[in-house]
């Protein structure tokens, strides 16, 4: 039994020890932000903003998954920011990647700036030749957010752990069934599981995870005083979805590396990313890195109007900004503003039947 196969299995019965007689297996959704709590406020749960059994057992799958202590967030990026307002101070210098999610950088620079963060905007290809010294935090997307590139987590991290930073390395690209970044030196890991872990479009929630101990309390301390909580749909949806994450990533991401090569010869195509293609800048990288090569690719057209066009004349892709869901997905990520070509579509390959995705696909391509 390998190492992922185990964490896959125990995803599906982690809450079976504790079981008595009667009780459902599937966790109900408890409804409900206050609990009975009469005399002395000692109990499992006191108040919804404290604590919540949905929360428990969506965090219980994802330290399977992760192989460490996780704190749930109501988003990726509620996560994100837990990681930013928990650890740092004023003074305090920070490195974000300039070609990866937006959000993160924006959200550093408008509100940490006036606090006395710093921060600095670093492409990814060049963070492991970055100089560390006097930061007290490194944040990286690998693959990065949308253009695909990779870098060496391992190599990132000695160079961050030599300076005395922390490097956090935000993994919603890959999740822990790709990518292992805590394995590979990282100090925490955030993620939206929002993504491929929901899978479905339907829920809101992010994760912070590490095997520090006291920034895992620091973190979870932050949460209950900001507010900052998942709701119980949100947390009972993901734990659902997290059951079939495994088989869902086995199917995407084998139907993305049919598409992706597909692509790559196809005449409407000016140029296609994706790390799994062994004629990718990242693929000697990613196959030493990842388990597998993902499921979002990036795909170049000639300019927007073949690009809006591709997308609206195939059924079989939702434009939508999001991706990792069972349907696939796309979107000229330039609209946002990206440092991408017009014609860059990030697209997210779901769980449809793989020839009738291509069919659909290349149909699409060849109107235009």
């Amino acid at each position: 039994m390998t190492e992922k196969n185990r964490r896959a299995a125990a995803l599906l019965h982690h809450r079976a020890e504790a079981l008595k007689r009667g009780e459902p297996v599937a966790p109900p959704i408890v409804q409900s932000s206050v609990f009975h709590l009469p005399g002395e406020p000692e109990a499992a749960y006191q108040y919804g903003r404290f604590g919540h059994p949905n929360w428990d057992a969506v965090e219980a799958q994802l330290a399977i998954m992760e192989d460490a202590p996780c704190v749930a967030f109501p988003s990726g990026m509620a996560a994100i920011a837990s990681v930013l307002y928990a650890s740092l101070k004023s003074g305090d210098r920070i490195i974000v990647p300039s070609d990866g999610y937006y959000t993160t950088g924006a959200l550093a620079q408008e509100f940490l700036s006036p606090m006395g963060v710093t921060t600095i905007l670093h492409p990814t290809l060049a963070l492991e030749q970055s100089s560390f010294d006097g930061v007290a935090l490194v944040l990286l997307e690998t693959p990065s957010n949308p253009g695909l590139d990779v870098c060496d987590i391992a190599a990132i991290a000695a160079k961050v752990k030599a300076a005395g930073a922390r490097l956090v390395v935000d993994n919603t690209m890959m999740t822990a069934f790709g990518q292992r970044p805590l394995d590979l030196g990282a100090n925490i890991v955030v993620s939206a599981a929002t993504k491929a872990p929901g899978g479905h479009s339907d829920a809101l929630l992010g994760h912070v995870a590490s095997r520090d101990d006291a920034l895992i309390t620091r973190i979870r301390d932050w949460r209950r005083l900001a507010g900052a909580i998942p709701g119980a749909m949100d947390a009972w949806l993901v734990h659902r979805g997290l059951e079939t994450l495994d088989v869902r990533l086995e199917r995407m991401c084998a139907t993305a590396g049919v598409i992706a090569a597909r692509l790559q010869d196809h005449s409407a195509t000016v140029s296609v990313r994706y790390p799994g293609l062994n004629t990718d800048p990242s693929y000697a990288l990613a196959k030493n890195q990842m388990d597998n090569f993902g499921f979002i690719i990036g795909l170049t057209l000639k300019d927007k109007t073949v690009a809006e066009g591709f997308l609206s004349n195939c059924p079989l892709i939702a434009q939508t900004t999001s991706f990792g869901s069972v349907h696939s997905s796309g979107e000229r990520r330039a609209r946002w503003g990206d440092a991408v070509p017009d014609g860059f579509v990030r697209l997210s390959i779901g769980c449809e039947p793989v020839d009738e995705l291509w069919a659909a696909i290349d149909k699409a391509l060849q109107v235009m």
